[in-house]
């Protein structure tokens, strides 16, 4: 993945199944790339949608990013990820640990879970050390594989400019989305 290449994806505010993607973007994602958005979110946060592509079938991609325990092998700074209760709607705790340039910020999270079976995962924030989260993840077919959309907005509640979350979210997103492909696509 070369930094020339991360680069906007068509109106990520859109529903995966309505953007609209160029042949040059399709071809990106087909040989690995991660297309990224970034979107500004309050003073000391941070927004970003990333895309990749993941050379497997859809339901094979659900069944393992839905196991919530294993979200430790695609993020590394992910320390725990634990499903607290199940049901319709499933609560999830998860801790994590990053270094920054003169410290190192603990965090950790309670998330309602409400899965869309084979298409959509949304992370809400119940409470944690952040001022506010959430996440999304998408799902869609695409050729042979699988269009795998990621969008998280988060404000630490730690004072870290924006700029410096921002820039975490760009470079350390797409290196943690292809460690997951990587994951996934080793397990099948």
């Amino acid at each position: 993945m070369t930094n020339s290449n991360l680069k906007s994806i068509p109106d990520a505010s859109l529903p995966l199944s309505d953007i609209l993607w160029n042949q040059d973007q399709q071809r990106l994602l087909i040989q690995g790339e991660v297309l990224l958005q970034t979107k500004s979110h309050t003073h000391w946060g941070g927004a970003v949608t990333a895309c990749m592509y993941i050379p497997l079938i859809r339901s094979h991609v659900w069944q393992q990013i839905t196991d919530y325990p294993r979200w430790v092998q695609y993020f590394p700074d992910i320390t725990k990820s634990e499903v607290i209760s199940k049901g319709d709607v499933k609560r999830l705790y998860q801790s994590a640990q990053k270094a920054f340039l003169f410290f190192t910020a603990q965090v950790e999270i309670y998330l309602r879970v409400v899965e869309v079976v084979g298409q959509q995962v949304q992370f809400r924030m119940e409470r944690g050390t952040f001022t506010d989260f959430h996440a999304n993840l998408e799902l869609k077919d695409m050729g042979n594989g699988t269009l795998l959309a990621y969008t998280v907005q988060a404000t630490p509640n730690i004072p870290i400019p924006s700029i410096f979350i921002q820039q975490a979210m760009n470079l350390e997103l797409p290196a943690n989305l292809c460690k997951m492909r990587q994951v996934l696509c080793n397990h099948k």
